[in-house]
């Protein structure tokens, strides 16, 4: 009998656990998804990114042609660090650019610039 009981506890833990590992990616997901919704909202928010006044992208109304187009960013940074780096301050890379250092300014806060990153990953 205490064979069988340590059986069913077993099984009961396995399935406890692979219930909890189908909703877990679901969740990430929508964390994810909404973190692209907040991004792409800040980066259109004409006091706050304001993305599309120099950059084109997908779904972009009267984008600008000063930086470069959005368009395959998972390619062009394959390392998301560089990409938030570029975003938190463009000067230590290129001293010379044009592009605003939203996070050294304080222009944008950590988590927008998260969002911001997390959609332009989408691109």
């Amino acid at each position: 009998m205490r064979k069988s009981a340590n059986i069913v506890t077993a099984a009961s833990a396995v399935a406890l656990l692979m219930g909890a590992l189908s909703i877990a990616p679901q969740t990430v997901k929508a964390e994810e998804q909404d973190m692209v919704k907040l991004g792409k909202a800040v980066a259109e928010d004409r006091k706050k990114g304001n993305c599309f006044t120099c950059h084109d992208y997908a779904g972009a109304s009267l984008a600008g042609n000063i930086g470069p187009t959005l368009v395959a960013m998972q390619a062009r940074f394959p390392d998301k660090a560089k990409l938030r780096a570029q975003i938190y301050d463009a000067t230590k890379a290129n001293p010379n650019t044009v592009m605003p250092p939203f996070g050294k300014n304080e222009v944008l806060s950590a988590k927008e610039i998260d969002a911001i990153v997390e959609w332009v990953y989408t691109l």
